[in-house]
This record gives structure tokens, C-alpha cells and sequence, in this order.
């Protein structure tokens, strides 16, 4: 069979899509539904079908991220709460019980374990874990966690088209900038339970936040579902048009079903993986980096009550910019003004400003940081097509990134406070490296789309057809002469 380069509209008799019919009801049969009763929805439809699943997914795994980001960085609330002094983390013990947080390795395995078991699971795990021994329970609440913020975006790009992701992530890890703002009141509140049974303020937020987190892993179990073609709460006709819709999202012939061990090479070998890394070490440090320290030299209460009102704006910047990002389908431009944002606040926070004028320059950090996250996932995302390359490079990126909340924990050290030079030192270095990286990216991109529509535009021209079969397509991936990667 021949492939023909994509210029004719899907519902036209001799498009691609057409030509397929046969081959795609084989596809479909597991629904018990052939493509051509695959409902057209109107616009209006389809929104209401989004909505649907929206309300079923995101609530519930907003609610357990908030409850990660609470349970992974109250440890910065917990500081400013008397943790210090009483288990005597003097010089750089306290750095190293944040840095083992990140040392962990996870696996994917929501293709092998049903993510309605798996993600409520890790969830629990992380809140049963206590605190009598810092360093090991951090390591231990690190290993819990590590599987929860990469299979979530995974499951995601399971259900949405890829210019309906970065919106759908950025709702989802809105959570993690609400948690930010809730975490200082929420400490500034606990604080008061000090001396309660015998245990400081820091302990009772350990316990409290810990406490909430396995109520929710219980209730997340009846609420999660697993994938489109198997969820009860869809009709068989709204399930038959989500497999349809992400299926054909990013080509034309769809994406390969079967795993196999060259998916993992693909995505090893792909260089915009490492390239997207480096983007990611760029804006995870810097977030890192002020969630877990945030010093403005006020009083611990004045302290949990100032970090509210950044994370209130980045929530607000986030949803925004994720919002047109998915609506404009592109991602370096909002990404790129994240880092300037990041570079305004931490050269702002290294001079020698008064304390006041340093906390506009948090705000900055905060709003650049947690407003571009979503965008650094799915911009990976859209571009890796075959849903097992994509699950691999974004294990990757999501992973490798982890380091740099490590290197974060390290290079902001008490004997350098109040100032912290040596800290936003190196979180600028990192911000340079994401303004290097960036536009390599998206030249490297650019080129070779253009070399992409040249040659489809050739094609044309002398009204010749490329020979490829269904087969070659779907393993080409996002190398098919008709993927166009999102800028």
C-alpha cells in the first residue's frame, strides 16, 4: 500500500483515513465498534465529552499531587517549625535528608499494572511513612512518590490529544502551586498544636498532612479508572471516539500497539530527548530551589504567611499559560518567558536589595517556574510519537530531572545565609542553560519541519507517491514524513 503525503482532508473518500477502513474496524473490534460508527460529535459534543472525563480524572489526581507536593516539601514548613534544633541537623544534615528525597529510580509500569490500583498504592505508601529517622524516611517517601508524577503525565497522554495535554498538566499540577500556598497556612496553623501529646509544631504537620494523604489514596481507589476503553462511566460510542481521537492524534496510520525492546533504543537515541532534559534541569532546579527554601528573613510566622501570595499568582500565571499554550499549539514561547522570569528573580534575590524588594523578586522564580513545568512535560510529549517511545522518553526526562531538585537541596547551605550567593549562583547558571538549550530546540525543529513541507510540496508537484507501508509509518513514528513537531 502506498502512502500519500497528507494533504487531503481525513473525511475525504480518498484520504488516508479511507484508505485504512478496513484495517482500522480490526483496530476498533475490542469495542464492538467499527470506525464508521465511530460518532461525529459536534464541537459542542466533543467539549461536553472532555468535560466529562476532565471531572472524572483531574479532581482526584489534583487532590493526591497536592497532598505529594504537601507531604515533599513540608519539610522546608517543618524548618521554620523547630525541626532543625531538635533532631540537631546542623551544618549540611539537613541538605543531605532533602537530597535523598531525589536519589530514587522509578519504573513505568502502568502498561503492566492497572493505574487505578497503581497510582492510589504509591499514594498510600508515601502517607503511612513516618519520621523518627530523617534521612532514611525521606529516601523511603522519595521512593514512594517517584512513580506517581511521571505515571500520571503518562496516563494523561493516554487519554488526551497532545494539544489538549499541556492544559489538562497544567490543572493537574496546579495542585502543586496551590500546595505551595496551602502549606504555608496550613503550617502556620499546625504550628499552634505545638507541645500538644508531647510533640513540636513540626512533628504535628508531618503526622496531620500524612494522615490526609491515606484518607485520599482510599477514596482514589472507587474513583480512578484505567484507560478510554475500558471506562464504565463512558458510553461505548464516547469510548470507541477517544480510542479513535488519541489513536490518530499524532498520525495518520495510528501508533504501534505491540511493545518492543527498540522502543526504549528510539527514545535512548533520540537527541531531542537529552536536549529536553536539559530544558527541564533548567526549570526544576530553580522550583526546587525556592519550595524548599524560600528565605526572606522575617519571623517563622511572618515566614509561612509570605509564602502564600507567590503561589497564588503562579497558579493563576499556570492555568493561564497553559491555557492559550494548548489553544496557540506551541510551548517554546511561553517556556522561554518562564526563564526570563526565573533570571529576573534570582538576579534579583543574589544583589544586594533590601529584603522587600528580594520577595518581588521570589515572586519571579515562583510564577517563571511552576507556569513553565507543564509546558517543558508536554512539549516532550507532543513531539515522541508511539505511545511506548513517548512513555520511555518522558520516563526519561521526568527522571533525570529529579537530579536537579537534588543538586537544589545541596547548594543553598546555612553558613551562607542570609544571602545565599552561592545558591542563585548556580540556579542562574541553570536558567543559562535553559536559555542556550531552547533555541536549539527550536531551530532543530523548524529546520526539519521545513525540510518536511519541502518535500511533501515536491511530491505534489510531480504528483508522484512515497512508498510506505502501514507498518513503516507506525514504527517511523515522528520521523513519518507527515509528523510536524509542535514548536
Amino acid at each position: 500500500m502506498t502512502y500519500v503525503a497528507n494533504t487531503v482532508p481525513a473525511d475525504h473518500p480518498n484520504s488516508i483515513h479511507s484508505e485504512h477502513k478496513q484495517h482500522d474496524e480490526e483496530r476498533l473490534e475490542d469495542l464492538d465498534l467499527s470506525l464508521k460508527n465511530v460518532p461525529t460529535l459536534t464541537p459542542e459534543q466533543e467539549r461536553k465529552l472532555w468535560r466529562k472525563i476532565d471531572l472524572r480524572l483531574i479532581p482526584i489526581l489534583s487532590l493526591m499531587y497536592l497532598l505529594s507536593f504537601l507531604d515533599r516539601g513540608n519539610i522546608g514548613n517543618a524548618k521554620l517549625d523547630g525541626l532543625v534544633t531538635q533532631l540537631d541537623l546542623t551544618g549540611n544534615r539537613f541538605n543531605i535528608a532533602l537530597t535523598m528525597f531525589f536519589i530514587v529510580i522509578f519504573s513505568l509500569v502502568l502498561k503492566v499494572v492497572r493505574p487505578s490500583r497503581w497510582l492510589p498504592a504509591i499514594s498510600f505508601i508515601w502517607g503511612i511513612v513516618i519520621y523518627p529517622q530523617l534521612v532514611g524516611v525521606r529516601a523511603c517517601l522519595g521512593f514512594a512518590e517517584a512513580g506517581f508524577f511521571p505515571g500520571v503525565v503518562y496516563y494523561l497522554t493516554l487519554w488526551y490529544p497532545r494539544h489538549m495535554l499541556q492544559y489538562r498538566i497544567g490543572l493537574f499540577f496546579g495542585a502543586a502551586t496551590i500546595a505551595g500556598a496551602f502549606s504555608g497556612l496550613l503550617a502556620f496553623a499546625i504550628g499552634h498544636m505545638n507541645g500538644i501529646s508531647g510533640l513540636e509544631g513540626w512533628s504535628w504537620i508531618f503526622l496531620l498532612e500524612g494522615l490526609a494523604t491515606i484518607v485520599v489514596a482510599a477514596i482514589a481507589l472507587f474513583v480512578l479508572v484505567d484507560f478510554p476503553d475500558t471506562a464504565e462511566f463512558l458510553t461505548p460510542e464516547e469510548r470507541a471516539f477517544v480510542v479513535w481521537k488519541k489513536k490518530y492524534d499524532n498520525s495518520s496510520v495510528g501508533e504501534e500497539e505491540r511493545f518492543a525492546v527498540r522502543h526504549i533504543w528510539a527514545a535512548f537515541r533520540d537527541w531531542q530527548v537529552w536536549l529536553h532534559i536539559l530544558i527541564s534541569f533548567s526549570i526544576v532546579g530553580p522550583l526546587y530551589g525556592i519550595t524548599l527554601f524560600l528565605p526572606f528573613g522575617y519571623s517563622t510566622p511572618i515566614s509561612q504567611l509570605l509564602t502564600v501570595p507567590p503561589y497564588v499568582a503562579a497558579t493563576i500565571t499556570l492555568l493561564v499559560v497553559a491555557y492559550y499554550s494548548d489553544k496557540l499549539k506551541m510551548r517554546s514561547p511561553f517556556i522561554l518567558a518562564g526563564l526570563v522570569m526565573c533570571l529576573i528573580g534570582f538576579s534579583i534575590n543574589i544583589s544586594t536589595a533590601p529584603d522587600a524588594v528580594k520577595y518581588f523578586g521570589t515572586f519571579f522564580i515562583v510564577i517563571g517556574s511552576y507556569a513553565a513545568i507543564p509546558g517543558v512535560i508536554s512539549w516532550l510529549g507532543n513531539n515522541l510519537s508511539g505511545q511506548y517511545k513517548r512513555g520511555v522518553g518522558m520516563a526519561l526526562q521526568i527522571g533525570i530531572e529529579n537530579f536537579s531538585g537534588a543538586i537544589a537541596s545541596n547548594i543553598y547551605r546555612s553558613q551562607d545565609s542570609p544571602r545565599f550567593i552561592l545558591g542563585h549562583a548556580l540556579e542562574l547558571m541553570l536558567v543559562g542553560i535553559g536559555l542556550v538549550v531552547l533555541p536549539i530546540i527550536v531551530f532543530r525543529y523548524k529546520r526539519i519541519n521545513a525540510q518536511r513541507d519541502a518535500a511533501e510540496r515536491l511530491v505534489m508537484e510531480r504528483g508522484e507517491k512515497v512508498q510506505y507501508s502501514d507498518e513503516e509509518l507506525r514504527e517511523l513514528g515522528d520521523r513519518a514524513p507527515d509528523f510536524r513537531y509542535t514548536l
